[in-house]
């Protein structure tokens, strides 16, 4: 014993070292590298496993980075907790780069009075259309923002987080997306929301796994802050594709408000149940319109147009069928997914959209539509060229979740966010602060409608709906060309009615729609 307690630290190390070395050459069979290069394999291991932080914070340039650079990253940081998101010197991209945008400006602005809404509040920016206004719902809705949170699940992101969210949309008069996750109490702090349903129909589900309008009406019923529902068609991480639901992260509270048994795997198929195909679907949409007396919309990542098309005729020869349409970027989000999908099924959102607005707008229906966009588009210019493109709305995920925290450590999908947003470990939630995080996300909406509008004045106008695809340029070569933006993608929008933000202002604060 005196001679084990008298040995030198290094003497112990030795021995770690040596106990490794004969354990990847003659005990483990998986890996090649360690068990040819015993010890010093492992430490290609540990590079390999913080390679994506390395690049992040030491390699790539400010400019570089997927799904979001550091430029956008600190922007969203910055606005979130009311610092200078200026940048000085110019700036550092690439501004003959394939489809960089350019936004023409008047060359005299948009001049507002002292009594203007925006004198008054530099961020009030609500939606120029009525959810539902066309079709005549028994509670259409005007959304009181311009940016609101995208479909996220509780389940997928933590409580702590999704209570940070919607305590944030109540303070920045948004809406917030329950994703397909079902109504959580923490989606229930008084801010407006979305109810947003896939084939699994969480929350509104029977005994066994169908949609039961009952459920539905019961929790409409119940919570008048659900302002509209959505059906989701697909998304853009993995459209056309189903999931499962492990029994591992089916806690208790999940199962209740999800409808769902404890220890038992839960499949969302990839179709629906409720119906096959467009006719069906426009009878289920007019039903749950009926039944509940709120507007009725769809989600989807857009690829074939088949349907869509299908969908316009029908809607043009019986005036039924959504309220509204968001569309989704092919690009992915939230939502894990294989590469395959997240990299190549469905539409980018710029392309998709395009696709789907001209398709709508040529059977003169995108009037009685309101189009809300989801994909990276959580910045004023990228909203602009959306609105310009026949955007009424914006609907973010990824970047609200940075205004409340996340660092784009891209491991959502393994229950070991750092940040404590996306996941369901305790301990990583306690870093988050709710009643701070949700003031983030509100200022970060503010400050996002803000500038929106200087864009908008800039501009030459008064509300963004009155962006032509006319007023944007984009980049379609590296020799120098742009075109704008009607020209690119092969339609003008339609004009939004709009007489003023005063009338707006005034519908809202006196209880119209």
């Amino acid at each position: 014993m005196n001679i084990l307690s008298n040995m030198p630290w290094w003497v112990w190390v030795l021995i770690v070292l040596l106990i490794i070395a004969i354990r990847d050459v003659f005990f483990q069979k998986k890996h090649t590298i360690s068990h040819n290069y015993p010890i010093i394999g492992h430490i290609r291991y540990l590079f390999e496993s913080i390679g994506p932080e390395i690049r992040q914070y030491f390699v790539a340039n400010n400019r570089e980075e997927l799904p979001f650079n550091r430029i956008e990253r600190g922007w969203i940081y910055a606005s979130a907790k009311k610092e200078n998101n200026y940048e000085g010197f110019g700036t550092d991209r690439d501004i003959y780069a394939h489809q960089h945008i350019f936004i023409n400006n008047a060359m005299i602005p948009y001049k507002i009075g002292k009594d203007h809404p925006n004198t008054i509040d530099n961020c009030f920016l609500p939606c120029a259309k009525v959810i539902g206004a066309f079709h005549k719902r028994k509670n259409p809705y005007r959304p009181a923002s311009v940016i609101n949170v995208s479909a996220m699940s509780f389940g997928s992101l933590s409580a702590k987080a999704i209570a940070s969210l919607n305590n944030g949309i109540k303070i920045a008069g948004a809406y917030h997306n329950t994703g397909e996750g079902g109504l959580s109490p923490y989606h229930s702090n008084g801010g407006d929301v979305i109810f947003h349903f896939g084939t699994g129909y969480f929350g509104v589900r029977d005994d066994q796994g169908n949609f039961s309008m009952d459920k539905l009406i019961q929790l409409v019923n119940d919570n008048p802050f659900i302002k509209a529902i959505e059906i989701k068609l697909s998304q853009g991480a993995k459209p056309g594709k189903g999931g499962v639901l492990p029994a591992a992260k089916i806690s208790k509270e999940i199962a209740k408000i999800r409808g769902v048994e404890i220890g038992k795997d839960v499949l969302s198929p990839p179709n629906h149940s409720a119906f096959s195909n467009v006719v069906e679907m426009v009878d289920f949409i007019e039903q749950i319109a009926e039944a509940t007396g709120l507007p009725v919309g769809i989600k989807a990542a857009i690829g074939k147009l088949e349907q869509w098309e299908e969908l316009a005729s029908i809607m043009k020869s019986t005036n039924k069928g959504p309220d509204f349409i968001t569309v989704d970027g092919g690009e992915g989000g939230t939502g894990a997914a294989p590469p395959s999908f997240a990299d190549h099924v469905s539409l980018p959102w710029a392309y998709g959209f395009s696709d789907l607005y001209n398709l709508f707008n040529e059977e003169k229906l995108s009037d009685r539509i309101v189009f809300i966009a989801s994909g990276k588009l959580g910045f004023p210019a990228k909203a602009a060229m959306a609105f310009a493109m026949g955007a009424d709305c914006i609907n973010v995920a990824r970047e609200a979740m940075m205004s409340i925290g996340c660092i784009q450590a891209q491991v959502c999908h393994t229950n070991r966010c750092p940040s404590g947003i996306a996941t369901q470990n305790k301990w990583l939630q306690n870093g988050i602060n709710v009643s701070l995080k949700a003031e983030r996300l509100a200022q970060y909406f503010k400050t996002f409608k803000k500038e929106l509008i200087e864009i908008t004045h800039a501009t030459g106008y008064e509300h963004p709906c009155q962006f032509k695809m006319s007023d944007v340029d984009v980049n379609v070569d590296d020799h120098y060309l742009s075109k704008k933006l009607n020209k690119t993608h092969g339609y003008d929008k339609t004009p939004v009615p709009f007489t003023s933000m005063q009338a707006l202002k005034d519908c809202i604060y006196l209880g119209g729609k």
